[in-house]
């Protein structure tokens, strides 16, 4: 491109820049698609540029940071909540920016944010903390469609939360994760309404780490744990044998499985010696 026409295209620049400083109202909303971030910046400048205009304009994927970063400055714009919502969830907002707006955000929109995949992790993260943060507060309709709705995180929150109708509904959220489950039963506290939703569930009462840790939390009922035993190896029966949170009475129990199982052995193996001799 040549030197007269790159100052032709920066004197079109700087025109349609001072056009969109001063544009009416009517006209703004033609200028919301401009491709030029100078003409953008100056559009911000327009003081007939309301909340309408700046949500429409926060559509725009490809807006550059700096006017995110403009916008977020505004506490004005800020205090309009649409506005708010759609700078946290823009994919161009800083980081910080993101992560301070998302502290402000309604309860539902912060679920809407840690379900986001194209949401950066840490934001994730801290909006599943934000929720769980606010779960004590929080009346039982909202954790209902919590527990249907919410991350993993959230749905185990939810689980070791205790609530014998949100259990019930968390346990069965597809996004729920063995890992989550493990780690609600890692806790000693555990009421024993939860282990025993667990313990009893069709689906969480079938993985091998479920039912070892199962086997291992002192509130799962006797019944589901001897239901348990035949499936266990004799490795994770022997260490689940030195844990102390077992009782005496369960730790008898799994010292009857290992003898049983080492005495089925020994006749196998005597039958086989037999069958070769």
């Amino acid at each position: 491109m040549t030197h007269a026409a790159l100052l032709r295209m920066a004197r079109k620049t700087e025109l349609d820049s001072e056009y969109a400083r001063s544009a009416a109202r009517g006209a703004i909303p033609s200028l919301l698609g401009d491709a030029s971030e100078q003409v953008l910046t100056a559009l911000l400048e327009n003081p007939h540029l309301d909340e309408t205009h700046l949500c429409l304009l926060l559509e725009r994927e490809d807006l550059p940071q700096t006017i995110l970063e403009r916008i977020a400055r505004r506490r004005q714009w800020l205090s309009h909540y649409p506005v708010k919502r759609r700078v946290a969830f823009h994919p161009h907002t800083p980081r910080l920016v993101a992560m301070r707006l998302a502290r402000e955000l309604f309860l539902m929109d912060l679920v809407q944010l840690s379900l986001f995949p194209s949401v950066p992790a840490e934001l994730r993260r801290l909006a599943e903390e934000l929720i769980l943060g606010r779960l004590p507060q929080l009346p039982l309709g909202q954790k209902l469609t919590l527990a249907r709705r919410g991350s993993a995180r959230v749905a185990g929150g939810l689980v070791a939360e205790g609530h014998p109708q949100v259990v019930r509904i968390a346990l069965d959220n597809p996004l729920l994760t063995e890992a989550q489950v493990l780690k609600v039963l890692s806790q000693e506290k555990l009421s024993a309404t939860v282990v025993a939703a667990i313990a009893s569930h069709r689906k969480w009462s079938y993985p091998y780490n479920v039912r070892v840790a199962l086997v291992r939390h002192p509130q799962t009922p006797l019944q589901r744990v001897l239901a348990f035993l035949p499936d266990l190896t004799l490795r994770d029966l022997s260490e689940l044998c030195e844990a102390s949170t077992l009782t005496e009475n369960l730790r008898q129990y799994l010292r009857h499985e290992i003898t049983r199982r080492a005495e089925r052995r020994s006749a196998r193996n005597t039958a086989k010696g037999s069958h070769l001799g």
